[in-house]
């Protein structure tokens, strides 16, 4: 038996309601557009997607979590901007930026990085750029206006507070990805016993 796995930072719901103000506002106006919109719900921050693995091997990716959050001290994001992915005449991928003013994001991405490839677990040899993404651009229609409309749109950074590492379990369903915490595991100066979550 496999579970498909990804280690990520939770979003707080004031973050979450203002991007699904933003959606509604580009699906208002743009609704013939084909796109798989992000359920905002759903959204997280990733740092590594790990896929589907056994699990036995769940414990092995927690341990390399704990010790990635392991002496990384809470740190501040900064939530905002819009962007596309790969280009502006070639967008595929709509998403939310985020800012990493002090690189403890980064250096906690290195970290997990690091230790699960000590683990065994796939190496992701894509650089790690943080986004949030809202949107996957189907192909077939135009997407120009929409594309723009998202560009436009004023974000306003927010500040939001970071303090705990968590590995989740993403199960496919008929009403879009289900998410549910494996464990957390709090970013501080001493190590901690990962929080198991009852299921």
């Amino acid at each position: 038996m496999t579970w498909r796995i990804f280690c990520a930072l939770d979003i707080p719901g004031g973050i979450r309601q203002r991007i699904r103000e933003h959606v509604q506002s580009l699906v208002r106006s743009n609704p013939d557009i084909k796109a798989s919109w992000t359920n905002p719900d759903s959204i997280h921050l990733t740092l590594k997607f790990i896929g589907n693995i056994g699990l036995d091997r769940i414990p092995l990716l927690s341990e390399a979590a704990a010790v990635a959050a392991n002496g990384c001290q809470a740190f501040d994001l900064r939530i905002g901007s819009c962007g596309v992915f790969p280009s502006r005449s070639r967008a595929k991928v709509l998403w939310i930026g985020v800012n990493d003013p002090t690189g403890e994001l980064t250096r906690l991405q290195q970290r997990l990085e690091l230790e699960c490839d000590k683990r065994d677990f796939l190496k992701e040899e894509r650089s790690f750029k943080p986004h949030l993404t809202i949107a996957r651009l189907r192909s077939g229609g135009d997407t120009k206006k929409l594309v723009q409309d998202h560009l436009a749109t004023q974000f306003p950074e927010q500040n939001i507070g970071v303090e705990e590492l968590i590995v989740f379990r993403s199960e496919l369903s008929s009403d879009g990805s289900i998410y549910s915490a494996i464990s957390k595991h709090q970013l501080s100066e001493h190590r901690e016993k990962p929080i198991w979550i009852p299921r």
